[in-house]
């Protein structure tokens, strides 16, 4: 396979086939990530994907699952992608999932009617990147969307029929916004309902403007129990009907997982288990709620 760069893909995405749609992020402002800043964005032909696709049926011997990279390739216009997908249906017809990154904007651009016709071809699972459901953090990130457009474009993925898996990053707000960014995400969570949400911790690339910030004492990160902290009131915020809940990336301090609601009071209890038992807090900001 043809790969430009360091290729990122989800976790549940490990034993898939990844085909580089785009290169680089559209957006690439957020100030925490520095996943893209290396690479000049650029949609690839669909010449070069379809040899790519060619490449890995020569290469591997069964592919039951493809990712679609790099970081948001449903920016592709629809008629592009639906022609991607249905080369993929002829040259891995075992292929059974087909995953995608996309953004806010990205499937706010979609007619629900497109987003349903792409299921139809095979897109089994759209990942969004929440990061907050704050306001204030959203706009200090940079992230390009609002509270309310995060919650039109988790909700018009749903309706679609794919299922929605949505990214959170614990100590995104830092010790001043710690609360709202727990409060205020579970808010968001409970509206959108997603299928799958993952809950990764923030780590600081150098070079990233949030680094900067931090040297700079601007931004003040939280301690691994504040982490805990926030993660409990975060649960405790959530309501939704079914969602397969996952905090054991590599970046976490503890692995948590379950399904919320049925598992919400398991993992509660974990966490407050922790936090008696490790953790004396001082500071009342963070005491035991």
């Amino acid at each position: 396979m043809r790969y430009e760069g360091v290729v990122y893909r989800p976790p549940s995405e490990a034993n898939s086939l990844i085909v580089q749609v785009t290169i680089g992020c559209a957006h690439n402002k957020c100030t925490f990530c520095g996943m893209y800043k290396h690479k000049q964005f650029r949609i690839r032909s669909k010449e070069e994907i379809f040899q790519d696709l060619e490449l890995g049926r020569r290469y591997y011997g069964k592919v039951e699952k493809i990712f679609l990279a790099d970081g948001d390739a449903l920016c592709l216009n629809t008629k592009d992608l639906k022609d991607i997908l249905v080369k993929i249906k002829e040259v891995f017809p075992e292929c059974n999932r087909i995953g995608i990154y996309a953004t806010p904007k990205d499937i706010l651009k979609k007619p629900a009617e497109e987003l349903v016709e792409l299921r139809e071809l095979g897109i089994g699972i759209i990942y969004m990147g929440l990061e907050s459901g704050s306001e204030e953090i959203l706009k200090d990130i940079n992230k390009g969307v609002t509270k309310e457009e995060m919650i039109r474009a988790g909700k018009k993925v749903k309706e679609s029929g794919i299922p929605l898996s949505i990214t959170l990053i614990s100590g995104l707000g830092g010790k001043v916004h710690w609360k709202s960014h727990a409060i205020e995400s579970g808010e968001v969570i409970s509206k959108i309902s997603p299928d799958y949400l993952g809950l990764l911790t923030l780590m600081v690339e150098q070079g990233t403007e949030l680094y900067q910030k931090i040297n700079r004492e601007e931004f003040k990160l939280l301690s691994p129990q504040e982490i805990m902290m926030e993660t409990k009131v975060l649960l405790n915020n959530i309501e939704v009907s079914q969602c397969i809940f996952r905090s054991n990336h590599a970046s976490n301090y503890v692995s948590l997982k379950g399904i919320l609601p049925n598992d919400k009071e398991a993992l509660m209890s974990k966490i407050n288990g922790i936090l008696s038992q490790e953790y004396n807090y001082k500071n009342e900001d963070f005491r035991i709620l």
